[in-house]
C-alpha cells in the first residue's frame, strides 16, 4: 500500500480516498480557501490594477477573511482548546491556520501601508493622521466628533456592577487603560467605548478645510485623539481599538421547530454574539490589554492579530466613493442586450424558436427581467414559480412577483431562509410575499434549496404551454453586473415538464418523479457525475476519446475527486477551472499527472458551472447550480440539466472553458505539493474574461494598463 506523502500546511487530515491499493491524501480545504484569498491578493499587488480597484481587492480579501473565521474556524479553535492531537480539527490544525492566516494579513497591511498609501499621495489621495492635520482641520475634526459622534458613544467603565459589555461582532471599539479614581474614588481603570455601525469608518474633509486633493480622516483616528473627552477628571494610559470576529453560521434544529421563519428571525438575534474566534488589536496595544481582552474572550494567543491600521480594512472601501476618480477604476463596463433576444418581439414568441443563452455579466440579466416583465404583464399567463436564493435587497424582481399577485397570476415562491448571510432578507421577502397572497415555501427540511430556476405557465388557444429559465447563479441584478453566470430560456417540453415536477417536490415534498433530463441533487446527481466520469475513464481504457473539462467554484466532495482520479488513471485527459477551494491533488506524479488544475480571478468573480464529458463518441455538456462540494451534492437541493442545442453547446465550450483553459494572464495553476503558481504573464495577453468583453462590447481600451 502506497502513500502520497504531502506537507502538513498543504495536505488535508481527513481519511483519504483509495485508488489502485493506493492511500490519497487530499488537499486541506480550509488552506486551499487561504490559497484562494491570496490569489485576489494578487491583484490588490498588481501594479496594472487600476489604484481604486487594488483597494477594493484588498478590501474583498478582508471581506474574504471575516467569512472565513466565521464559518470556517470555529472547529479548529475549540479542538485546540480542548487539546485534540489527532483528527480533521486539532491544535496542529489550528496553529497551521494562524500561521497562513497571520502571513496574509500581514502582507495586506503592509501592502496598504507601503504600496497603496504613498500610491494614493502621488494622486493626491491622503488619509489624514491627528498629527499631519492643520489647525482647521483639528477644529473642523473636533466639531464633528461632538456633534456627530459623541452623542452616540457610551464609555463603559468595569467594575463589579459593570461587567465586561456584550460586543457585536466584527464591531469597532476601544478599550481604554485609566488613571486616578473615579467619582467615587475607585480605581477601576479599564473602559470600554463601543462604536455604532451607523457611524462611516471614512470621512472626507470639506473643500474649505482641505483645499488641495482629496483628504479623508478616518473615524477610528476621529475619536482616539478625542477619547480623554469621554474621561473627564481621568488621564488616558494606554489604549487600543479592537474588534473580535465572532462564529456566525446559524444552527437550527428544523426537526425540532415549529415554524423556521420564527426559529430563524430569533436565530438572527443571537448571530452578533456567537463564539469568539478572532481577536484584532492595533499593533501598538500593549501586552496588559491585549492579554486582558484574550481573557474576556477565551482566546489564545494565535488567535490575537495585531495590525498596522484600521482593524477592520473592509470598511476602507468607502473611499471608493469618496475618492469618485474614474481614472482610477476599470472603464466602466455595460452589458450588451442579449442579441437573442430582440427586444421589439414578444420573448415567448422567441423560445418557440429556440433556447435562448444569457453569458453574464457580458451579456445583461436585464433580460431575464424582460422576461419575467412580459409574463407578469401578460393576461394569458396563469401561474408563475421561481426559487429564492439570494435576491440582495433589490426591490424590482420581487416587485414583479407581487405585481404578478395583484393581476391574479398564482405564484408560488420557494424561498431559502437559510442562505448564509441573507437570511434576513429573505424573511423579509417571505412576509412581503404572503401579505400579498403569493404561495411561499421554504423547501425540504434539512436541505438548502440552492436550485435557481423560473417557470411560467402560459394559456395558448386549448393548450398550457411553459417557459422557463435556469440559471448557473442567483436572482440577483447586483451580482449578476459582478459574477460570471450562465442564463438559460426555454420553451423545451421535457426541460420544462422536469422544473415543473421539481417545484412540485418542493412544495409538497411527495416522492421525486422520475425526470426526462434534469439531474437533481441529493437523489441523482453525484452518482450521474460519477458514472459519466466513469465512462470516460472505460473510454480510456479501450483507446478512444476521453475527455473531462469541468468548470465550478470548489471541488472539495471526496467521491467525485476519487473518479477523477481513477478516470485520470485509466488513461483520460481531464481540465479542472476551479476558481476557489479544491482539494483534488493535481499533477502528482504516477497518481494525477494528467489532470491540470486552473484558477482563473480576473475583474469578475467566477460563477459558472459548467461540465463537459467526452467518451468515445458520446459527449455530454451539463449546466449547474452545484459546486462540486459534500454539501451541494447530499445536502442541498441542486439542478443540472444538459445543453441540446448543438450551436449552443459549442458558444458555451469556447467562452466557458477554452477561453479559460488557454488564459495565460489571469490564470494559476495547482502544483503537486498544493501551492498555486500564476500563469507566465503574456504582455499581449487578454486573459478570458477581457476577451469576452472585447466580443460583446462596443471597442474599447483594455482594463488593465
Amino acid at each position: 500500500m502506497t502513500d502520497i506523502e504531502g506537507n502538513a500546511s498543504s495536505f488535508s487530515n481527513r481519511s483519504p480516498v483509495r485508488l489502485d491499493g493506493k492511500r490519497i491524501a487530499l488537499l486541506d480545504r480550509d488552506h486551499s480557501i487561504l490559497a484562494f484569498n491570496e490569489r485576489v491578493f494578487d491583484w490588490a499587488v498588481r501594479a496594472d490594477v487600476p489604484l481604486l480597484e487594488r483597494l477594493r481587492y484588498l478590501c474583498i480579501v478582508s471581506s474574504n477573511l471575516d467569512e472565513f473565521f466565521e464559518v470556517r474556524a470555529a472547529a479548529h479553535l475549540t479542538a485546540a482548546q480542548q487539546g485534540e492531537t489527532k483528527g480533521e480539527y486539532s491544535v496542529a490544525s489550528f496553529e497551521a491556520l494562524a500561521e497562513k492566516a497571520h502571513q496574509l494579513v500581514a502582507r495586506q497591511y503592509e501592502l496598504y501601508n507601503d504600496s497603496l498609501t504613498p500610491a494614493f499621495e502621488a494622486h493626491r489621495i491622503r488619509v489624514v493622521s491627528h498629527s499631519e492635520r492643520s489647525s482647521a482641520q483639528k477644529r473642523w475634526v473636533r466639531e464633528y466628533f461632538q456633534r456627530d459622534v459623541r452623542p452616540l458613544l457610551i464609555p463603559v467603565g468595569l467594575d463589579p456592577s459593570h461587567p465586561f459589555p456584550q460586543v457585536a461582532n466584527k464591531s469597532l471599539n476601544f478599550i481604554v487603560r485609566l488613571k486616578g479614581g473615579d467619582a467615587f474614588g475607585r480605581q477601576n481603570e479599564i473602559a470600554i467605548v463601543k462604536i455604532p455601525r451607523i457611524l462611516p469608518r471614512v470621512i472626507r474633509l470639506p473643500l474649505d478645510v482641505a483645499p488641495q486633493g482629496v483628504q479623508l480622516v478616518t473615524l477610528s483616528s476621529i475619536i482616539r485623539s478625542h477619547l480623554a473627552d469621554l474621561f473627564p477628571g481621568r488621564e488616558v494610559s494606554e489604549f487600543s481599538q479592537f474588534r473580535v470576529t465572532r462564529h456566525s453560521d446559524l444552527a437550527v434544529d428544523e426537526e425540532d421547530v415549529r415554524n423556521l421563519r420564527m426559529a430563524l428571525r430569533q436565530g438572527l438575534q443571537h448571530r452578533h454574539y456567537g463564539q469568539a474566534v478572532r481577536l484584532e488589536v492595533s499593533a501598538s496595544c500593549s501586552r496588559y490589554l491585549a492579554e486582558f481582552l484574550q481573557v474576556q474572550f477565551s482566546l489564545p494567543a494565535p488567535a490575537l492579530y495585531r495590525v498596522q491600521g484600521p482593524v477592520n480594512l473592509v470598511r476602507l472601501s468607502q473611499m471608493v466613493e469618496l475618492v469618485a476618480d474614474r481614472s482610477l477604476l476599470f472603464p466602466n463596463w455595460q452589458p450588451a442586450w442579449p442579441e437573442q433576444l430582440p427586444r421589439s418581439t414578444s420573448i415567448f414568441a422567441e423560445l418557440k424558436k429556440r433556447d435562448v443563452l444569457i453569458h453574464q455579466p457580458f451579456e445583461s440579466f436585464d433580460g431575464v427581467l424582460a422576461f419575467l416583465r412580459e409574463a407578469v404583464h401578460d393576461p394569458k399567463v396563469l401561474v408563475i414559480k421561481q426559487t429564492i436564493y439570494r435576491t440582495g435587497s433589490d426591490a424590482e424582481m420581487m416587485d414583479l412577483l407581487r405585481e404578478a399577485v395583484r393581476r391574479g397570476k398564482e405564484v408560488t415562491a420557494v424561498v431559502e431562509l437559510k442562505a448564509r448571510f441573507d437570511e434576513e432578507a429573505n424573511i423579509n421577502w417571505a412576509e412581503a410575499l404572503e401579505s400579498v397572497g403569493a404561495q411561499v415555501v421554504y423547501g425540504v427540511v434539512g436541505l438548502k434549496t440552492h436550485a435557481k430556476m423560473l417557470l411560467v405557465t402560459r394559456r395558448e388557444g386549448r393548450q398550457l404551454r411553459r417557459y422557463g429559465h435556469l440559471s448557473t447563479g442567483n436572482y440577483n441584478p447586483r451580482t449578476a453586473k459582478l459574477y460570471t453566470d450562465l442564463s438559460v430560456l426555454t420553451a423545451d417540453a421535457e426541460i420544462t415538464a422536469d422544473m415543473d415536477a421539481v417545484f412540485d417536490h418542493l412544495a409538497n415534498q411527495n416522492r421525486v418523479p422520475h425526470l426526462h433530463h434534469m439531474l437533481l441533487a441529493p437523489f441523482d446527481l453525484q452518482q450521474r457525475m460519477i458514472q459519466m466520469a466513469e465512462a470516460v475513464g472505460q473510454a480510456a481504457l479501450r483507446g478512444e476519446n476521453a475527455r473531462i473539462v469541468a468548470k465550478m467554484n470548489a471541488l472539495t466532495d471526496e467521491a467525485l475527486i476519487q473518479a477523477l482520479l481513477q478516470a485520470a488513471q485509466n488513461g483520460a485527459r481531464i481540465d479542472l477551472i476551479v476558481r476557489g477551494a479544491c482539494m483534488l491533488p493535481a499533477q502528482v506524479p504516477g497518481v494525477s499527472e494528467r489532470i491540470r488544475v486552473r484558477s482563473v480571478i480576473g475583474r469578475f468573480l467566477e460563477h459558472t458551472r459548467v461540465f463537459y464529458f467526452a467518451a468515445g463518441d458520446k459527449e455530454d455538456l451539463y449546466l449547474s447550480s452545484a459546486d462540486w462540494m459534500n454539501r451541494n451534492m447530499l445536502r442541498r437541493v441542486e439542478l443540472a440539466w444538459p445543453v441540446k442545442d448543438k450551436k449552443m453547446r459549442q458558444r458555451i465550450i469556447d467562452e466557458c472553458l477554452v477561453a479559460y483553459l488557454y488564459d495565460d494572464r489571469d490564470a494559476w495553476t495547482l502544483q503537486a505539493d498544493g501551492h498555486y503558481t500564476r500563469a507566465a504573464h503574456v504582455t499581449d495577453g487578454l486573459g478570458a474574461q477581457n476577451a469576452l468583453m472585447a466580443r460583446y462590447g462596443p471597442p474599447r481600451r483594455s482594463y488593465l494598463a
